[in-house]
């Protein structure tokens, strides 16, 4: 396919997605209200330092806005018979794919953004490291944006069995994954199962950039989270191929 074509069925998806998914419900309730009430909850009332734990929050933050458009797309539009009219267009699936997860990127990177930059002028954050910041935010966005594109793969056209599955899969991995205990307070099998989330490496990299108390090298938590983009959408193209060709 040209190149061109390519790149603008690209776009034109991420915009597609962007102007229809943004708003709904089930975006604005597990991306932007469910993890501002988990925080409160955790810090209303105890004796904690906000700065050190903040590192935590916006990992957490980026985690649930990134990936909740992606598990709403791809169900919703078989339901609405939509989807077979799109891989009819002339877009290959790959188009299909980064487009979901261009949305779901952005989506995280601009709520995130939004979120530091009101915190940063409330709490005084130190900032040791503005260009890994950065960098931490847009890896960490594709990564999970990428995450939720993943989750929408199943055969389904019912958009709540996604999101329940969503929920099944991110809840887990937000308790293990060192946002409520620093990553060095964990040791023995905690430590290896917090290991196990590439959440960790997120909240790692932010606190690489922001208090500079870093259990991993910078390096080490980009390249799990490049791993993790490869293996998903990956995983992503195999599984909506095998349904296209299933004819489901």
């Amino acid at each position: 396919m040209d190149l061109k074509v390519f790149v603008r069925g690209i776009l034109v998806i991420t915009e597609k997605n962007m102007r229809i998914y943004y708003f709904k419900g089930p975006v604005m309730i597990f991306g932007l209200l469910f993890p501002l009430i988990m925080f409160l909850t955790f810090f209303i009332g105890r004796n904690l330092d906000l700065i050190a734990f903040f590192p935590g929050f916006l990992g957490m933050m980026l985690f649930f806005t990134a990936s909740s458009v992606g598990p709403l797309i791809t169900p919703w539009e078989k339901r609405e018979k939509t989807y077979e009219r799109l891989v009819s267009l002339p877009v290959i699936l790959e188009s299909i794919i980064i487009g979901d997860l261009l949305a779901g990127a952005l989506f995280g990177v601009g709520i995130t953004t939004l979120v530091f930059i009101i915190c940063a002028a409330l709490l005084h954050l130190p900032v040791l490291q503005p260009g890994l910041l950065a960098l931490a935010v847009l890896v960490g966005s594709i990564t999970f944006a990428a995450l939720g594109t993943f989750l929408a793969s199943p055969t389904t056209n019912n958009p709540s069995n996604i999101m329940m599955l969503s929920s099944l899969v991110r809840l887990p991995l937000m308790f293990i994954s060192g946002i409520f205990i620093p990553l060095n307070q964990l040791e023995g099998p905690v430590f290896i199962l917090t290991s196990l989330s590439p959440l960790t490496y997120l909240v790692d990299l932010f606190h690489a950039s922001l208090n500079g108390d870093a259990v991993y090298p910078p390096w080490v938590d980009l390249l799990v989270l490049l791993v993790v983009i490869l293996a998903l959408i990956k995983g992503t193209k195999c599984i909506q191929r095998r349904n296209l060709v299933k004819g489901v």
